[in-house]
């Protein structure tokens, strides 16, 4: 269902654009758009039109973007991303723990007598 709805959603955001390239410029910039006659009907017909369109798409963009949202909120996991990260570091430490309980026992003679990699200064 997610996935049909950000289809709609991407469908939305390019008619959008289009209905925004499409329609005449107020001070016309560029030169573009401009011209009378032909067109849908009249040039202020034509304007209300994509006007018109053009709202309705947005309208149905923001629904969409909620809808989305509200999807995205039903993924999450309980509690806060804080718990899960304290979780998360107190497994690992048990981990450890318990390997080095493993390890302990297992030191060679050989191990012991090495000297250390960085030198102590006295």
């Amino acid at each position: 269902m997610e996935s049909v709805f950000l289809l709609i959603h991407l469908f939305l955001a390019v008619a959008i654009i289009g209905l925004v390239l499409i329609q005449r410029s107020e001070g016309g910039g560029l030169g573009i758009g401009g011209g009378t006659g032909g067109g849908l009907t009249t040039a202020s017909g034509a304007k209300s039109i994509l006007t018109r369109a053009t709202a309705i798409c947005a309208a149905c963009f923001f629904c969409t973007s909620l809808i989305l949202g509200i999807f995205a909120g039903t993924h999450t996991k309980d509690g806060s991303m804080f718990d899960q990260v304290s979780t998360e570091i107190s497994q690992s430490a048990a981990e450890d723990a318990g390997a080095d309980a493993k390890t302990e026992g297992t030191e060679s003679a050989a191990d012991a007598d090495k000297a250390p990699a960085v030198p102590i200064s006295e």
